[in-house]
């Protein structure tokens, strides 16, 4: 899953980007305003923590950005306002959840991980498709019940287009997905076929159909037939 950190604050900045790369998250950071308005505009995300007091601006203002742009990312604010009026105004703009400062890591995680469920899978603590059975927050693949070793890119792969069935993606949407912004100094996308062939081998050698089409000089879906 891809997140956008929008926090001026560097200490607290360091932690969170450290213990939501450890929790397998890939993250992009906006230390102000005007940073994290240039990355919303270029690419997108799954989730954005979205700080309220920027040094240079005003974290409302990029959440207004958001849903005129008709962004389907979801939205947790960490602020240390507590008043009931930025609340209201975070929440009426479309914000999924509001966290004050200071936070325990453990509640900031399974904030996002209800709000991404919300998003992304209706509210389902488990995914099912055709053969397919998967647990998010214990990361574990299942086919027809038996377990499927992935590596960390591997599932956010499978994810990704659980996340989208029938949605053609295209090797830039994959690789950013994946990579975050690097993906703007790589030198060609094969790193994406590679992910996708042994996605597929492991999922087949454990007896499911090929569900992953290859939509030659487009991209790539899952298939529901």
């Amino acid at each position: 899953m891809k997140l956008l950190l929008v926090e001026d604050e560097p200490a607290l900045r360091s932690t969170l980007l450290e213990a939501l790369r450890q929790g397998g998250y890939v993250v992009e950071v906006a230390p102000g305003f005007d940073q994290a308005y240039e990355k919303i505009k270029l690419y997108r995300y799954d989730c954005i923590l979205l700080d309220l007091t920027l040094p240079d601006g005003n974290g409302l203002d990029l959440l207004r950005a958001l849903k005129a742009d008709g962004s389907t990312a979801g939205v947790l604010i960490i602020t240390a306002r507590d008043a009931i009026e930025d609340k209201v105004a975070g929440l009426d703009l479309g914000a999924d959840d509001y966290l004050i400062k200071p936070f325990h890591l453990s509640e900031l995680n399974a904030r996002l991980r209800a709000i991404i469920r919300r998003r992304q899978f209706q509210g389902q603590h488990h995914i099912v498709f055709r053969d397919l059975l998967v647990w998010p927050e214990q990361a574990e693949v299942l086919v027809r019940g038996e377990s499927v070793p992935l590596t960390r890119k591997e599932y956010d792969l499978l994810l990704y287009l659980l996340a989208n069935p029938g949605r053609i993606l295209t090797k830039e949407a994959i690789a950013e997905h994946l990579c975050g912004d690097t993906v703007d100094t790589a030198d060609s996308f094969d790193f994406i076929y590679t992910h996708l062939k042994n996605l597929r081998r492991k999922l087949q050698d454990k007896g499911a159909d090929n569900y992953i089409r290859t939509m030659y000089g487009v991209g790539y879906k899952l298939s529901s037939e």
